[in-house]
Formats: structure tokens, sequence, C-alpha cells
């Protein structure tokens, strides 16, 4: 069986195929070149992109038109007296303890002082004998000047016999005046309230040494809290706003759920070179006798508002060398760096006094290397959440 030779192509054929395969391989070639210019495209692209930061916008509030500041303060009695003892000697006896209510003039204790007592019935004596002195030289003086006018004796006697009498009517007024001092002194034996009020401390008691003078021990303390008197320290930011005539509230531990009231009387004028403070008086009724003197209580000021001061996360700021900045986003996107003036810190928010507005575009978090003029690009905001009800199902299975 004879075999058919193989077809041989012509050399038309044979060009025609090579064309067709070398523009294939060119097809292939461009195609591929095509692909990677398209891909560096998209690299740059993307790397341009990431090269601009993304930023959120940080919620401001506004400034209300009141703002509430709120300090610490010292309730103190609206008088408080603490009293010492103007005479040595013993204490006799004591009246009324802590807690007593008192009205002016009450004795609170007594002082036994046998010093005292003998020394005025030895300035009695010495009164009552330059009395007798002084009323003989009275009678001689006044005989001498009749027998004067009969020349029974000289006007030198009768003058001598007159200033005598003066001499001994001076020593009898200071003798006199040494018993009224003494007898003074005898009605400082007894300590009394100076004015209505409640004892607030006895530091004495039955047999002890009383030494006279505030060098000695205090006896006894009054405080009239009828009225208190509430001494605040204010920061200076806020003492513009400080009048005679505010109205304040005022809460104490020991009474959690109920708050008082308060009116500011009066100011220092003079801020304290230490903490910059300005101590500020309020006072408060106390009929039910709940406010105690000593106590601390947080005082809650009602102050006007300033429209143009706003509040911001404290994540926007960003420390400098010379006090605080935020980025502000302006036009084109472009960021602006601006110097602000903070108030008070409420930890997660912070107030600004100064240097920015409401309206400001406020970027939160500022990345470190973001500088004045460069551009960023808004973040897209985060879609809500659809967090599926607590006992809702899933899905549901399908038969």
């Amino acid at each position: 069986m004879s075999s058919q030779p193989g077809k041989t192509l012509s050399p038309r054929q044979l060009l025609l195929v090579g064309i067709i395969a070398l523009v294939a391989a060119g097809a292939i070639a461009a195609n591929g070149l095509i692909s990677r210019s398209r891909s560096t495209q998209d690299l740059v692209q993307w790397t341009n992109a990431q090269a601009v930061p993304n930023v959120t916008l940080a919620k401001l509030v506004r400034g209300d038109a009141e703002q509430t500041l709120i300090m610490p303060g010292s309730i103190q009695p609206y008088s408080k007296a603490t009293l010492y003892a103007r005479v040595s000697g013993y204490l006799k006896s004591w009246n009324k303890d802590i807690g007593a209510p008192v009205k002016a003039g009450d004795v609170l204790a007594s002082i036994e002082a046998p010093d005292l007592d003998q020394q005025l019935a030895q300035a009695r004596a010495t009164l009552a004998s330059a009395k007798a002195s002084q009323e003989i030289a009275a009678i001689t003086a006044r005989r001498y000047s009749a027998l004067v006018q009969t020349q029974a004796v000289s006007r030198q006697n009768a003058d001598q016999t007159a200033a005598d009498a003066e001499a001994k009517k001076a020593i009898m007024d200071a003798n006199q005046a040494n018993v009224r001092q003494l007898e003074a002194m005898q009605s400082f034996k007894q300590i009394v309230a100076p004015f209505d009020g409640v004892v607030t401390a006895r530091n004495t008691d039955i047999g002890a040494l009383i030494n006279a003078g505030s060098a000695g021990q205090a006896l006894f303390e009054v405080a009239d809290l009828h009225r208190v008197r509430i001494y605040v320290q204010v920061p200076q930011a806020f003492t513009a706003d400080l009048r005679p005539g505010l109205k304040a509230t005022f809460e104490m531990p020991q009474y959690p759920s109920q708050k008082f009231d308060a009116t500011l009387v009066t100011t220092s004028n003079a801020v304290n070179e230490m903490s910059r403070s300005m101590q500020v008086e309020l006072q408060a009724d106390n009929p039910d006798g709940k406010l105690f003197g000593g106590t601390y209580c947080r005082v809650d000021f009602q102050i006007p508002g300033d429209p143009n001061m706003v509040r911001l996360p404290a994540t926007a700021l960003m420390p400098v060398n010379r006090g605080v900045q935020v980025a502000v986003l302006g036009d084109g996107n472009k960021v602006v760096l601006k110097s602000i003036q903070v108030g008070r810190d409420f930890g997660d928010t912070v107030e600004v006094t100064a240097g920015l507005a409401p309206q400001d575009r406020v970027i939160d978090s500022p990345p470190e290397t973001l500088r004045n003029g460069d551009t960023v690009q808004l973040a897209a905001p985060a879609p809500p959440s659809t967090a599926t009800p607590s006992g809702t199902p899933t899905s549901s299975a399908t038969r």
C-alpha cells in the first residue's frame, strides 16, 4: 500500500503566516504595554490619593446664654467669737455646754479670783482713808478762809490749807477710779455670751487654772448661725461677671438631694497673686439650722454666657510651645492653624474663650505632621448602624 506525500506550503503562504504571527506578537506586546501604563497611572493616582490625609470634623457646641460656674466654698457663721478670760483665777462653774443655744448676756461660766477680791477690798479701804483725809482738809481750808478775813491767820496759811484740800481731793479721786477699775474687773469674773447664738466649743472645766488675756487658753466659742457666710475663691477669668446681688445655689455632702439658695453680697476686689483668684462672699439664711460653720459646699453660679464661646473635644487640640492651636478647614480644603485660648477643662471637652468662632470647621484628631496650608480631604461619614434588635432572628431557613 503506497503512502501519499505531505503537502507543502508555498512561499507565498509561508510569508502570509509569518506576517500574521508578527502582527499577533505585536498586538500582544502592545496590549502588555498599554496594561502596564494603565497600572502605572492607577498606582500614581492611588499614591497621590494616599498622600492627602483624610480628616474628620470635630463637633463644636456654642456657648449658652448663661453658664454655670461650679466652685468649692467654705461656710462660716455670720458672727463668731472666741471668748478668753480677762481675770486670772480658777474656774468656779460653767453653765453652758457645746450645742447649747444662748442669748446675749447669758452667763457661760464663773471664775473664782481671790487675788482680785483682795485687791478690791484694799482699794476700797484706801479710798475710805483718802476720803477722810480730804474731808478734814476741806474743813480746815474753810476755817482758814474765814479766819483770814479777821486777820487771825495769814493769807499764806489760808492758801496752803486750800491747796492741801485740793491735793487730798485729787488723791481721793484717784483711789475712787482705782476702785471702779477693780469693780469692772470683778464683772469679768463671769464669762457671758456676746450675742445670740450657739456654743460651739468649751475648752475648760471646773477647777482649771485660768490665765487672763489671749495668751491663755480660749474658754468658749459662740457662733451666730441664724445666717451664714459662704466664701469662694473664684478664678480671675470669671471675676468680671460677679456683682453683688448675683443669685447662686449650693449643695453639701450631708444633704445630697437638697439645694440651698445664696446671694453674693461682696467681693474682696483683690486677686491673690499665688492662685490668681478672688475671694467672694455669699450669704444664706439658715432658719432650719442645717448649715454649720466650717462646712464644705459646692457653689453653682449662674453667670452670663458669651455667645462667641465654644466648646470642642479635647482631641482637637494641638499643643505648641506657646499655647494651644487647632487645625481649621479653610477654603479649598486647605488647613489653617489657629492659636486659641482655653478656659475651663471638662476632661473630654474644653472651653475656648478666644481665637475660635462657632462657624469654624475644626479638624478632630489632626495628624502631627499637619502644617499650615496643607491640603486634606474629608473622610466619608460612617454608615448608620444596622444592628439587628435583640431577639430578632438574623436569617430564616428555607424548605
